[in-house]
């Protein structure tokens, strides 16, 4: 049986002019230093810098910005959720939930990253969990595709596809949708009707994934 737990804990390992650089993005909103994020903490995200304005697309290009917005979307009121966080990933993209965010360029973010975990398949010496962290060969800092959605407090998700060949032999069947390290790529999620922006969700290569293990002991071990 396929595992079915989501990424949990990703990295940012970069303070945040490094992060407005690789990107081309004005970071004065958000002093981000480096470090880890979990699911219920404020993490940067970019954005076209549309967050305050309503209407129709301006026709004077408006700058990237990074502001902090706190991981997990806050789901509609249930009495049957007792969830401890909001909803951390997009996967059904076809939900009445998501459609008018991502459908909308606005609402769609890159949420800059330089590792992510998902849990790999016990160890087969002792049985203890394996946490795979992963980041991109070809790029030290990369951009997850993201949707922010504003409830009691400004928030984003994570979009996930279906797990690359590295990942399912893992017991993996999801992973977070990657951006390629082409600044087109970037401002077709940002700025590109829907139609241009789904073709980006896909996985990303497992050959240019650079993995490393920590088993819980906490030992890294370098693959």
């Amino acid at each position: 049986m396929r595992a079915k737990t989501m990424t949990m804990l990703y990295r940012l390992d970069a303070p945040a002019a490094a992060v407005g650089r690789t990107f081309e993005t004005d970071t004065r909103e958000d002093p981000w230093a480096a470090g880890h994020v979990g699911p219920g903490q404020f993490a940067p995200v970019l954005t076209a810098g549309r967050e305050e304005i309503a209407g129709p697309v301006p026709q004077t290009r408006q700058p990237r910005r990074m502001i902090p917005r706190l991981w997990g979307v806050m789901p509609p009121r249930s009495a049957t959720d007792t969830r401890p966080h909001g909803i951390l990933t997009a996967r059904n993209l076809e939900s009445p939930f998501w459609t008018g965010n991502l459908r909308n360029p606005e609402f769609r973010c890159l949420v800059p990253a330089t590792a992510f975990m998902e849990w790999g398949r016990p160890s087969p010496v002792d049985g203890t969990r394996r946490q795979l962290w992963l980041s991109c060969a070809d790029q030290p800092i990369f951009a997850f595709a993201g949707v922010w959605k504003d409830s009691e407090v400004p928030a984003f998700a994570l979009l996930t596809c279906a797990a690359n060949a590295a990942l399912r032999a893992e017991g993996r069947e999801t992973m977070p949708v990657i951006l390629p390290p082409d600044p087109k790529a970037h401002e077709t999620w940002l700025r590109a009707g829907w139609d241009r922006a789904q073709a980006l969700i896909q996985p990303y290569s497992s050959s240019l994934l650079s993995c490393s293990e920590t088993h819980r002991s906490g030992t890294t071990l370098p693959r």
